[in-house]
């Protein structure tokens, strides 16, 4: 598992070297950022979110799996165990 202190930085790098389940353990209203993850040379890694992040739709996007690709995640701390997400895909 992979918990974001989102008030410690807008931004956040993670390496997928096994799947993971992103959850949050502080957060700021007003506050916005970016989660860059990559997957490792192996790819085909997954993730999961905690229900504090709010998708379009109301379903998180499926990760691209190619070995190093880069995902990118966007939000906005809307209030505590609220935070809206968009995402861009397979960066290049």
């Amino acid at each position: 598992n992979v918990a974001l202190a989102l008030t410690s930085s807008a931004y956040h790098k993670v390496t997928l070297t096994g799947n993971i389940a992103f959850t949050c353990t502080t957060e700021a209203e007003g506050q916005s950022g970016s989660i860059f993850i990559t997957q490792d040379g192996t790819g085909s890694r997954t993730a999961s979110w905690s229900s504090d992040f709010k998708w379009p739709g109301g379903t998180a996007p499926t990760l691209t799996t190619t070995a190093s690709a880069t995902d990118r995640i966007d939000y906005v701390v809307l209030s505590a165990s609220n935070i809206h997400c968009v995402a861009t895909l397979d960066v290049k």
